[in-house]
């Protein structure tokens, strides 16, 4: 009896990938060069205020918007996601209207509301006294902070929601059985879990938050990225140059921030385990071109047969 012959595998060839490859490439050149010799990008003015003290003072204003209104919609996002989650139908119906008024409007229309606070609202009377609020109408930073953060705290309140939703009832039920109150239930059993799911679409809206602070100028408040970089355009005549000063520095910004969430997220991946097969993981593998990591065999003596 003879042995069959070895079967040569011949890859199948793609011309139209590399056409096409080619085409992007040629596109892109002309594109780089043709910007290059273009007058209206004025490239001597926007090398010359890419690093203004101006622009990078900006640009630390535009971080703490960021950092700040964060902060604030990811605790207020929380507490709406344990209200939405309540039995109670009023926390429920309170819960489910303040995402439906922050989530059903622009942006940029409730910056405008709050940037005319002060016209709307001179004080605040609570019976026994009178709060003023003219120092806080006059703040454009804190009403800037402010008028993010409502609007963000409703998308991570929905986000917050999901990852606890996520957790599977039997072990939180299971926690609770071990004698676990429900603050310890929620460090030691939900959260780690709900981590995985909440931290990559924070990532996301935290980058999002970032260039959502060229809006504020609506309010106004011209002392982020943007604001700073059209106040120098309207004094130069130049709007071209110092667009692409801001658009580099928000590039640069979001780049790292890309970078830190990266590592956040693996962070978090940790103790997670996917179980595949020997022909799963092979494809896997041959897609990502390296072995994946926090895999299980499903048929670990098949594979070693192969």
């Amino acid at each position: 009896m003879t042995t069959p012959e070895e079967i040569k595998a011949i890859p199948l060839k793609h011309p139209g990938r590399w056409v096409a490859s080619a085409i992007l490439l040629a596109l892109a050149a002309w594109f780089i060069i043709a910007s290059a010799k273009n007058e209206a990008y004025s490239w001597d003015i926007y090398f010359q205020y890419l690093l203004d003290r101006r622009i990078a003072v900006a640009a630390l204003h535009t971080l703490a918007i960021t950092v700040l209104a964060m902060l604030a919609g990811v605790i207020l996002g929380a507490l709406l996601a344990v209200l939405r989650m309540s039995p109670n139908p009023v926390l429920r119906g309170v819960s489910w209207v303040y995402l439906w008024i922050f989530r059903g409007t622009p942006v940029y229309v409730q910056l405008v509301f709050w940037g005319l606070i002060g016209a709307i609202y001179h004080s605040i009377n609570l019976g026994v006294t009178e709060i003023s609020l003219e120092g806080l109408a006059q703040n454009a930073f804190i009403l800037a902070v402010i008028g993010l953060a409502l609007n963000e705290s409703a998308y991570m309140a929905e986000i917050v929601r999901a990852g606890i939703q996520a957790v599977p009832e039997g072990q939180i039920e299971a926690s609770k059985a071990l004698g676990m109150s429900w603050w310890q239930t929620m460090k030691r059993t939900v959260l780690p879990q709900a981590m995985r799911i909440i931290v990559p679409p924070t990532g996301n809206e935290f980058i999002s938050l970032l260039k959502t602070t060229s809006l504020v100028v609506a309010i106004p408040y011209s002392g982020e990225l943007y604001g700073r970089a059209m106040d120098i355009s309207n004094a130069l005549f130049q709007p071209v140059p110092m667009l692409m000063v801001a658009a580099t520095w928000y590039l640069v910004i979001t780049s790292l921030l890309m970078v830190v969430q990266n590592y956040v997220e693996k962070y978090y991946e940790r103790g997670t385990t996917r179980h595949l097969t020997g022909r799963q993981l092979a494809a896997l593998a041959d897609a990502e071109g390296k072995l994946p990591g926090n895999v299980e065999l499903t048929d670990p003596y098949n594979v070693m047969e192969k």
